[in-house]
């Protein structure tokens, strides 16, 4: 807390997020999931005047697929201010995406033993 007259501070992980994303608002949660995948489109060039979170996505991206989450880890960036700048980059065509896989399926109890008695007779 602070007392009267005395100046809040202010932490550098919020400043530098707002220089990042300039201020901008952070794009829905529904745009660019978590474990959405996401790679450098070929043949293309970084974006004129791109700034260093932006040449580190490029780094990044450029060994292939990772998720937006492991792009914000790698980054050190909260996921938010990640997900804007790679939306930024899609949106410029950039980057390729691809959709987060879907949901595992359940599988009946009989064919889980089926697979189970299988692999016990190929085991011994």
């Amino acid at each position: 807390m602070t007392s009267p007259g005395e100046e809040a501070s202010v932490t550098s992980d919020f400043v530098r997020s707002y220089v990042i994303t300039g201020g901008r608002s952070l794009p829905a949660a529904d745009d660019l999931a978590l474990h959405t995948l996401v790679t450098l489109a070929p043949e293309r060039t970084p974006p004129l005047g791109a700034g260093p979170e932006v040449m580190a996505i490029w780094q990044l991206c450029a060994g292939g697929y990772l998720s937006v989450a492991e792009v914000a880890g790698h980054l050190g960036l909260p996921v938010g201010v990640a997900r804007l700048l790679l939306t930024d980059l899609f949106e410029q065509g950039h980057l390729l995406r691809r959709a987060e896989p879907p949901r595992a399926q359940n599988v009946d109890r009989a064919t889980l033993e089926k697979v189970l008695n299988g692999l016990q007779s190929l085991i011994g």
